[in-house]
């Protein structure tokens, strides 16, 4: 993985040498034009394209604007309704959840590590005029930095292909905390002529590694609360233990490819084509420590801990894709879906026999439409298990209608139902407590979801969601104090409204984004805080004869008191609990950021208050926030 990466870094400084040398022409904030050479006429930034998954394109903003300061971040994506952990690199603690789905099959275990775990829907395609490259760099907590480069190119106007390695290095200010991860991505697409063949594919390799630590002791936790000058150098804290580590790695081969029968033309408007989507995943996750610990209970043997599971995934669909401008887009699939996870050993414990694997094939169909009536805009998608060893459906209906060039409305109805996540089907360990055998006592966990959305820049934007959850399945403490995987006996509810507007006057704005959640029927099984609320008021403008845009201002998080779901490090997952309240502590950032050309400048004083509004900041039970730092970095983009 280093060596891909010192390559990509080697590649893109030779380019960078040669696109000094590129003209740019700015009209307006957000919008650029770009001279590359003699050959080629200027292009606009529109014409550098975006593909997602859904084959929706947007295109590359090299503006400045405030979502951008929200994106400035290892996920690289607005984390608003996440909490981090004090070091760059960590898990997350959720403060609102997202029950949608579109998967009928489980989920690999370890998701408080999937956070930068890049998925099938995560990767994008590019069709670019001139080469393009993209740099981003930021400051870690101690030693360390993050670094992201990507380079994309059409070497014709029918192929394209992009590589691009995110890495990451950061000690971080407490003992035994230190992170270090890799994502590296490498896809292509490609189209005939004629357009009557497209293929598009990618591969990813990653790699996120975490030393852990169990977070402070009990009575460190109370030191950490007296703002005591003695433990303000956070590293003399002697944690939980200090020899863990875990790891989570995968790669994933994906390919999309489809041949159009019957393609539409001056004189026919229907379209027919039939295709094919292949992806292949091998991913495990591992624990290690180097001798057994009481925080996690007994174990076989007290030398060293070595959990490691694996999981191999292959998926193999089929479809045919009809279209017309009458009809819209239909497309019928028939999928095959082929798991291998476990372990490489059976357990027994007390005469009981644990299974170490879950293997077999899982047959289905699907399907998805999509049309434009008037002024509505319906999309659709269903998916049914109808034979094998897991059973699962899910639906997914989406409507939207545009009122006025500034008013939008969306609904959405979503069903699912599927087993719960692999790791809470079997799990194996050295530590005698973190052993079991689900795959036959389990139900499925089934979700409904309904919500309503306005989107208006003008009035404001608006959505209010409703999820009902039966046999709801997640981590909690049994009566032994062991963390274990429960499914709830009674039906969740839970609701959620948010509101988000921005009010401008002046040079100066002020952004406001609210969510209001409360769990209706579960509330002890299901916690979250009542109100998560962001807002910003900063100040924009041109200087030095607009050759440089400006933005500072200060941002204010807020959460409400809850009982926040406490983290397992040997599971990298969260489990409930409801002895402990975290929240009601305010985080101030104050932040400067810049555009000169095509770089985008961030300079930001994080948590600037932590010294003056009590240390009583906590990211989980045990796991102190971050303490007032200051970081920069900059994003910069090339166009040859």
């Amino acid at each position: 993985m280093n060596k891909v990466f010192f390559l990509g870094v080697l590649l893109l400084s030779n380019i960078t040498a040669v696109v000094s040398q590129t003209n740019f022409s700015r009209e307006g904030q957000g919008r650029d034009t770009v001279q590359a050479s003699p050959k080629v006429k200027v292009a606009n930034i529109e014409d550098y394209l975006i593909i997602g998954i859904d084959r929706d394109t947007t295109y590359v903003d090299t503006s400045l604007h405030i979502k951008k300061d929200y994106k400035f971040n290892y996920l690289r994506k607005d984390d608003f309704g996440l909490l981090p952990f004090s070091n760059l690199g960590q898990t997350y603690s959720s403060l609102t959840h997202d029950y949608k789905s579109k998967r009928s099959m489980p989920l690999f275990g370890a998701r408080g590590k999937h956070f930068n775990y890049m998925e099938i829907e995560d990767i994008s395609y590019y069709h670019v005029p001139t080469p393009l490259t993209e740099l981003m760099y930021k400051t870690a907590f101690q030693q360390g930095q993050l670094l992201d480069a990507f380079f994309t190119v059409n070497v014709s106007k029918q192929f394209n292909f992009s590589i691009a390695y995110k890495g990451l290095r950061s000690l971080g200010k407490y003992q035994n905390i230190l992170t270090s991860t890799g994502n590296f991505r490498f896809t292509s697409n490609y189209i005939t002529k004629n357009h009557k063949y497209q293929a598009r594919a990618h591969i990813v390799m990653q790699d996120i590694f975490n030393e852990e630590n169990g977070g402070l002791t009990d009575e460190d936790v109370e030191n950490f609360k007296s703002g005591d000058p003695e433990f303000i150098d956070r590293s003399v804290f002697a944690p939980n233990f200090e020899d863990a580590e875990n790891n989570l790695e995968g790669k994933r081969f994906f390919l999309d490819h489809q041949y159009n029968l019957l393609k539409p033309s001056d004189s026919v408007s229907n379209s027919l084509s039939v295709g094919q989507v292949i992806s292949f995943e091998d991913k495990y996750y591992q624990f290690t420590q180097e001798a057994r610990n009481d925080f996690f209970g007994p174990a076989f043997l007290s030398n060293s801990i070595n959990d490691k599971v694996k999981l191999e995934e292959f998926s193999n669909r089929f479809f045919v894709q009809y279209q017309n401008k009458t009809l819209g887009q239909l497309q019928f699939n028939a999928d095959y879906n082929n798991y291998n996870y476990g372990y490489d050993a059976v357990t027994v414990i007390d005469g009981n026999q644990i299974a170490n694997r879950l293997k077999g094939s899982v047959f289905g169909i699907g399907g998805s439409y999509k049309n434009t009536i008037g002024g509505f805009r319906l999309n659709g998608d269903f998916g049914l298990n109808i034979s094998g060893d897991f059973n699962g459906n899910y639906l997914d209906l989406n409507a939207s209608y545009q009122l006025s060039e500034d008013f939008n409305v969306l609904a959405r109805l979503n069903t699912s139902s599927k087993q719960a996540n692999y790791n809470m089907l079997l799990h194996q360990s050295d530590y005698l407590n973190y052993n079991w055998d689900n795959s036959d006592a389990f139900k499925n966990v089934q979700t409904q979801n309904l919500a309503f959305k306005v989107v208006s820049d003008r009035i404001a934007t608006a959505g209010i969601e409703f999820s009902t959850i039966t046999n709801y399945t997640y981590f909690g403490k049994d009566s032994n104090n062991s963390v274990k995987p429960m499914q709830a006996d009674q039906t969740l509810k839970y609701l959620k409204i948010d509101l988000s507007k921005e009010i401008q006057f002046g040079k100066f704005a002020l952004d406001n984004t609210i969510l209001y959640q409360n769990v209706l029927d579960g509330e002890g099984v299901l916690n979250v805080p009542q109100i998560v609320t962001r807002n910003t008021l900063y100040f924009s403008d041109h200087l030095f004869k607009k050759a440089l845009f400006l933005q500072t201002g200060i941002t204010l998080n807020y959460f409400t008191d809850y009982s926040m779901d406490a983290y397992d490090p040997l599971l990298a997952e969260f489990y409930t609990q409801n002895q402990t309240s975290i929240g009601n502590f305010p985080r101030l950032d104050f932040f400067v950021n810049a555009k000169i050309r095509q770089t985008r400048i961030f300079v930001k004083a994080e948590h600037f208050n932590s010294s003056f509004t009590g240390y009583n900041f906590f990211s989980a039970p045990n796991n102190p926030y971050r303490d007032f730092t200051i970081r920069f970095g900059l994003v910069w983009n090339f166009f040859l």
